[in-house]
């Protein structure tokens, strides 16, 4: 069973920058893409970014191109989310997934991370 954790949330102020960690353990790790999601108060989940495992393609939400960067570190089973120039409306909880097996649907997800930016 595959388990995703992320860590590297908090508060920041408008402007500035975090960045996110999922890191993927259990069996052996070959998904077809990881993702980064978030789900703002009252607001549906919606997708940030992607990338794929074995070619590196990265694709983004129009919302965040620009200013967000997905990169993954295939040797620690770690894939990243650097978020830069943070807006007030970046605010939400953000979520790691994996496609594994499958390209229909991300079905492992992490626990969330809170990412809160002040104005």
């Amino acid at each position: 069973q595959v388990q995703l954790v992320e860590s590297g949330g908090g508060l920041v102020q408008a402007g500035g920058s975090l960045r996110l960690s999922c890191a993927a353990s259990g069996r052996t790790f070959s998904p077809y893409d990881m993702g980064w999601f978030r789900q703002a108060p009252e607001k549906e989940r919606e997708f940030v970014g992607s990338i794929t495992w074995s070619a590196g393609n990265t694709f983004y939400a129009d919302s965040v191109k620009g200013r967000f960067t997905v990169t993954k570190d295939i040797f620690k089973n770690t894939v990243y989310l650097q978020m830069n120039s943070l807006k007030p409306e970046d605010t939400a909880v953000y979520y790691c997934a994996a496609r594994i097996g499958t390209i229909r649907s991300y079905n492992y997800w992490g626990q969330g991370t809170q990412v809160t930016v002040s104005s």
